[in-house]
């Protein structure tokens, strides 16, 4: 059994239905893995109102001091424990492939800084600075591949209702992690809830939101979309993006 450092656990800043998971994973890996843990965070939508307790997952990132094979068939053996506590797997990372990544992963690092709880262990996200250029180009590259990845999809799914709804569903999702980053590139204040992120960027890109924002409710229900809405929210959700890949390409930044 690995050594344990005497670090305090704090689940008190989470939400109740969070709690008890989360603390049930870090007493694991502080049996388990000891000092070769630097920290645990709970990150995402698990710290804002767009939680279910019913049907979201519960995402954190773990920090250690470095990858091992050992730790990852650890980790796996979880699994079953940690699904049925709606515990995704954990992102996990070492400090040196946060310090190297921060050119190409800056936008999902940037949300991570905005949005998360360290509950065990220093803060691995706070001091993270970022260069504007980089984040730009990654926002351009996601947009301009989501644009793709919808053309396929749609041939994929054959056009069908339930499939092209959850190719929606799915782009949303993404789509609310870039536009917080394109906001912060401008300088712009940044919710940590989708609703109010698509607000934002509809005033400040210059787009209507209403098929975004229609189809971020649903996944916040869990819903889906009607079949005789899919072809319109299709080409509403694909215009608004392609407008927003325009944007973000002439976008100057220092």
């Amino acid at each position: 059994m690995a050594e344990e450092r005497a670090e305090q656990v704090n689940v008190n800043q989470l939400r109740p239905e969070v709690r008890k998971p989360v603390e049930s994973l870090v007493g694991k890996l502080r049996a388990d893995v000891g000092e070769a843990v630097q920290s645990l965070c709970v990150v995402g939508s698990a710290l804002t109102d767009d939680f279910d307790p019913k049907r979201s997952d519960i995402n954190t990132v773990l920090v250690v001091t470095r990858r091992s094979h050992d730790l990852l068939q650890l980790l796996a053996g979880y699994g079953a424990k940690m699904g049925k506590m709606k515990l995704r797997a954990p992102l996990l990372m070492t400090p040196e492939y946060i310090r190297q990544s921060l050119d190409v992963f800056g936008v999902e690092f940037l949300d991570f800084q905005l949005n998360h709880a360290v509950v065990y262990g220093s803060d691995p996200f706070a001091e993270l600075t970022f260069r504007k250029e980089d984040v730009r180009l990654q926002c351009e590259r996601q947009l301009k591949a989501a644009l793709i990845n919808l053309r396929q999809g749609y041939i994929r799914a054959l056009g069908k209702g339930k499939l092209v709804g959850e190719l929606l569903l799915r782009c949303v999702g993404e789509l609310a992690v870039v536009l917080r980053a394109m906001l912060w590139l401008t300088d712009q204040q940044r919710s940590r809830q989708a609703l109010p992120t698509l607000q934002k960027a509809a005033e400040v890109f210059d787009f209507k939101a209403d098929a975004i924002s229609q189809l971020a409710e649903m996944k916040v229900r869990h819903s889906r979309p009607a079949a005789e809405q899919v072809e319109m929210l299709f080409e509403n959700v694909y215009q608004v993006i392609d407008h927003l890949a325009g944007k973000v390409d002439q976008l100057q930044v220092k």
